[in-house]
């Protein structure tokens, strides 16, 4: 059982090595490869940050409950009146009251940057590839 978190370990351990070279030598700006798998990265970031913030606040399946653990008066008539805030997909909130909401402040920018962030590294990636492609065409001719 203590095997799988060692293994674990190691898997990212080396995947951070590997991309992390191109990094400390600089040839990441040539690579469209690492600039995709940067991107993955980001993505799969962005993927994490939506189960954070929707799984963090519930700790219990009552959200009374909740509030009270993060020391917030739970109102029902603000949560009746904005039943669509807090079922919706995006952004992410799980509102208290009017005043405290569950999910961390962080989430919301984060669900916008990671994903807008991942096509930035997959457009310069394309470039990249573009560029790399006509260079090479030239060469040969």
């Amino acid at each position: 059982m203590s095997a799988i978190p060692v293994l674990i370990c190691c898997a990212l351990t080396t995947a951070g090595w590997f991309w992390s070279r191109p990094l400390i030598l600089g040839t990441w700006r040539r690579n469209p490869a690492w600039l995709s798998w940067s991107a993955v990265l980001l993505l799969m970031g962005a993927g994490v940050t939506y189960l954070i913030g929707s799984l963090v606040p519930i700790t219990s399946l009552d959200p009374e409950e909740a509030c009270s653990k993060a020391g917030q008066a739970f109102d029902w008539t603000y949560r009746r009146t904005n039943f669509a805030e807090y079922t919706r997909w995006f952004p992410l909130h799980n509102k208290c009251n009017a005043g405290y909401d569950l999910i961390p402040a962080w989430v919301n920018p984060a669900l916008v940057a990671l994903p807008a962030l991942a096509l930035l590294y997959l457009a310069y990636a394309v470039l990249l590839a573009a560029i790399q492609h006509r260079t090479k065409k030239r060469s040969r001719s």
